[in-house]
């Protein structure tokens, strides 16, 4: 099914596996590149030395093209930039908005820049300063979200850029690809559908957790880092949000702690990130240092399957998910779904 995006980036499906920090490893984004959609690496919970082993294990396990994703904010980004020229890589995406130095840097060396935004605003500032696609997610999605929806988002920002638009939240299935693409999508990408699949290192405990969510089981609460977090409810969401200010910034304290020896980022690395993902909001200091740990609060659940300490970001489609298929399995499930439903609507009545 090519697209304008296919073909950009070179793929066989308008499909896009997102970058899931401890979520999208080699193994996930290789096993996504080999069903012939773009898999992306995340590299935000990674050091630089581990951005560029894990670059190259993906290399060694496909020859078909996969992105790496980026902070555009983060502190050591240009060196990050720099190991996805130096290696190769297809794709760079951005979860923030690269400068338009960076997008220059990039597309000089021959990477796509598709950089994720959230409003048409923001789609139209990466396509002015060059970005060659653009991801727009509506609040539906897991993670940092915002309000508006994605059938209300994605056409805006279609009708605003003149360069490819993949459509992300809200979606798991052919008949959602069809939708995007109807309203001019050149493409969908997911996040919760790849983490629920048998090639994710999710641990199992963890994806039954998901699997048994409901709709209404999704939540949006501001208490993880301040900003709005489209998550599972656990029992730490529930604890953050019935806390005062001083029990909360005694869990912010112990969090970056933990993440501090983790990362081996110092205090002043730490809050300076913090301070960067304020984007304006007036935030408390224990949300400041949340937002500098939040990586922390993931791995809690995404590596180490305590559900229990950890966050657990999260699609509203998390409730209408019920299996594990193999990324080789789910494409292939959804391009079949995509094309019965396309014969569908284009049979005589």
């Amino acid at each position: 099914m090519p697209t304008p995006f296919t073909a950009l980036v070179g793929v066989r499906h308008p499909v896009v596996q997102t970058g899931m920090g401890w979520v999208a490893g080699p193994r996930l984004v290789s096993a996504t590149a080999n069903a012939g959609a773009l898999g992306i690496l995340a590299s935000a919970t990674m050091t630089v030395e581990q951005l560029r082993a894990a670059v190259r294990e993906v290399r060694s396990r496909t020859d078909a093209p996969f992105g790496v994703n980026l902070r555009a904010d983060a502190g050591d980004a240009a060196e990050r930039a720099r190991i996805i020229v130096e290696e190769g890589v297809r794709v760079a995406s951005f979860a923030l908005a690269p400068s338009r130095e960076l997008i220059a840097r990039l597309k000089d060396a021959g990477v796509v820049v598709v950089p994720s935004v959230g409003a048409r605003r923001h789609a139209e500032k990466v396509a002015a300063w060059g970005a060659d696609a653009v991801i727009v997610q509506g609040g539906e999605g897991g993670g940092h979200t915002g309000s508006v929806a994605t059938t209300v988002l994605l056409p805006q920002v279609v009708d605003a850029v003149d360069i490819p638009v993949v459509a992300a939240g809200g979606f798991h299935d052919g008949r959602g690809l069809v939708a995007a693409l109807a309203y001019g999508a050149a493409g969908i990408a997911m996040g919760t559908r790849f983490l629920l699949t048998s090639d994710s290192t999710v641990p199992e405990a963890v994806k039954a957790r998901y699997l048994a969510a409901a709709v209404t089981d999704v939540t949006v609460t501001t208490q993880v880092d301040g900003l709005p977090h489209r998550m599972l409810r656990t029992e730490l969401v529930d604890a953050l949000e019935r806390s005062g200010r001083a029990s909360a910034l005694l869990r912010a304290v112990r969090h970056a702690a933990a993440f501090r020896r983790e990362s081996g980022m110092s205090w002043p690395e730490m809050v300076r990130d913090g301070l960067a993902m304020r984007h304006g909001r007036d935030l408390t200091w224990s949300q400041i240092l949340l937002a500098a740990n939040t990586p922390m609060l993931l791995r809690a659940s995404m590596v180490d399957g305590r559900t229990d300490l950890g966050v657990m970001a999260s699609g509203q489609v998390a409730g209408v998910i019920d299996d594990l298929p193999s990324c080789a399995e789910l494409v292939e499930r959804l391009m079949s779904e995509a094309r019965t439903a396309l014969h569908a609507l284009s049979a005589p009545t």
